[in-house]
């Protein structure tokens, strides 16, 4: 029998330890966990997802702060703006909301946040400690899904695992974090040639390629575990994933549903990668 993946709930429940452990280091130390979002422009999907972090900032106990840009703004203005937050110890973490306007630089933007305070984990510096395998700031979809893995008690080591899809987002961080785990990773894309036949050799799927639908019941072996992590439209406007779910859930173990799997994780363990930057600032003080 199937078993759905309710990355809302798991969400809801690491929210309320978080919560906890919040009041907890407020009471011991006099320190506020503190997240700034830089949101450039007025894009509706990014508008979304910024409501969303201030909610979970604010409700973990956070310090939190949005700060709304014109699209206008110069590239330097906004590298100034970031050199003022990493100097203010109020801030532990700095998130820049992505995609940004076309005359700004992302590189130069993601390199001028302070690896230390860089809670997305897109810093050049944090995707060379995640490589080496000393991770310190991970990028928190693929972080999320581990928390996944592990609240479902499913098993990595040794298991044959495949990642569809290799962006510096999602693609390459999980293959890394799987990897960390032992499993047997293979990293494709939407080039890879015979991709159903690698991808129905998988214990472990996770689907990151951008296209609604796009893996079906032929891409699955049965028993696998299914992670999406798509984000798409249906021809009807319904919100969909990567994955055929329909077609792909029968054959499942383990599946995540979209809405209500990955995406409540992501900005969950973006909540947890703030408060542990703010540990950090304290010399590894335990609370």
């Amino acid at each position: 029998m199937t078993r759905v993946i309710d990355g809302k709930a798991l969400a809801a429940k690491l929210q309320g330890e978080l919560a906890l452990k919040t009041e907890k280091l407020k009471n011991k130390t006099g320190i506020t966990p503190g997240l700034v979002v830089i949101l450039v422009g007025e894009n509706p999907a990014s508008q979304v997802y910024v409501r969303n972090k201030e909610r979970s900032a604010l409700a973990a106990g956070f310090h939190s702060q949005v700060v709304r840009l014109p699209e206008t703004i110069s590239q330097q203005q906004l590298l100034d703006l970031i050199a003022d937050f990493n100097q203010d110890p109020t801030w532990h973490g700095i998130l820049v909301q992505l995609p940004l306007p076309k005359h700004i630089d992302e590189e130069a933007v993601l390199l001028a946040i302070s690896p230390e305070k860089d809670v997305d984990g897109f810093h050049p510096l944090n995707m060379g400690r995640l490589w080496s395998g000393h991770p310190v700031m991970v990028p928190s979809t693929p972080a999320g899904i581990m928390e996944m893995f592990h609240e479902y008690g499913i098993e990595l080591e040794g298991k044959r695992a495949v990642v569809i899809g290799r962006s510096n987002i999602v693609g390459k961080p999980m293959a890394q974090l799987l990897l960390a785990k032992n499993a047997t990773v293979t990293l494709t894309h939407s080039r890879t040639h015979k991709l159903p036949q690698i991808a129905k050799k998988a214990d472990i799927l996770v689907v990151a390629i951008g296209r609604a639908k796009f893996v079906t019941a032929e891409f699955v072996k049965e028993g696998a575990v299914v992670i999406d992590v798509g984000m798409n439209r249906d021809g009807q406007g319904k919100l969909c994933g990567d994955v055929d779910y329909d077609s792909v859930a029968p054959l499942a173990s383990h599946i995540t549903p979209v809405p209500g799997g990955v995406g409540p994780m992501t900005i969950t363990m973006l909540m947890q990668q703030t408060f542990e930057a703010a540990l950090r600032s304290l010399d590894n003080e335990s609370v």
